[in-house]
């Protein structure tokens, strides 16, 4: 048992039972209300961090940070200070936690709080359904403002990244258009006759080769040059293989 539980008990021994009863729920509504006090520090800093962030100054996005609550069952100790943080690795971005930890008390602690980061931004969202390796056109999709950080994927904001692209997976109408939903065009298969590009040391050639795998624009790919050599190159635009020696 807790030693203030302990204490707490013999000092109240005598008192009428419903006297004990209203100071134990004095104690966790106080208890409580440090609690949520902790949750508008970690508030309050994550907002202050979107405010001052390079993403709020250098982009048209909206941003909403909400914290979370502490699990109503934990019991901090006392603490005069705690310092929020965000974890290694992370960011305020979608769904995340935020660090918290007592940096003046008698007992140092360190929790974490559920974090959800709302980025609102003009996308390109589907019109229609758009079926698994159809190309994707500029009428296939309408602006409208959406969460870019809902997804980890990125949104394409720039026509430019997804028209003319090549749906990787069955789409939905009304889904964003993000990075992972599209992939580069079909270019040759493999086998195909291919012409390659080759740069080195103070020469450049222009030879023909056998692709030994099916290629898109930029894949890495491996190519069999006519002289029995295999090496590997970037595919352009136009279908040429660009290779360094």
């Amino acid at each position: 048992m807790h030693p203030f539980h302990v204490f707490f008990r013999a000092s109240m021994r005598g008192y009428p039972r419903p006297w004990l009863a209203l100071l134990a729920w004095g104690l966790l509504v106080s208890q409580a209300h440090a609690q949520a006090d902790w949750g508008q520090v970690a508030q309050r800093w994550a907002d202050d961090a979107l405010r001052s962030s390079a993403l709020t100054e250098a982009s048209p996005l909206r941003l909403e940070v909400t914290v979370g609550s502490l699990d109503p069952q934990l019991r901090l100790a006392p603490c005069a200070r705690a310092e929020p943080y965000l974890p290694a690795g992370g960011r305020l971005w979608g769904r995340t936690r935020l660090g918290l930890r007592c940096i003046e008390g008698a007992t140092r602690w360190n929790v974490f709080l559920p974090v959800t980061v709302k980025a609102f931004g003009p996308a390109w969202v589907l019109a229609g359904n758009v079926a698994s390796g159809a190309v994707l056109t500029a009428a296939d999709a309408v602006q409208a403002e959406v969460d870019w950080a809902a997804f980890p994927s990125p949104v394409l904001a720039d026509p430019s990244l997804w028209v003319g692209q090549v749906a990787a997976q069955p789409l939905q109408a009304g889904q964003p258009l993000r990075q992972s939903m599209v992939k580069a065009p079909q270019l040759f298969a493999f086998g195909a006759q291919v012409r390659v590009q080759a740069q080195g040391p103070g020469f450049a050639i222009t030879s023909a080769g056998q692709a030994m795998s099916a290629g898109a624009v930029g894949q890495t790919v491996r190519v069999k040059l006519d002289n029995g050599r295999i090496i590997q190159g970037i595919v352009l635009h136009d279908g040429t293989i660009s290779a360094q020696l």
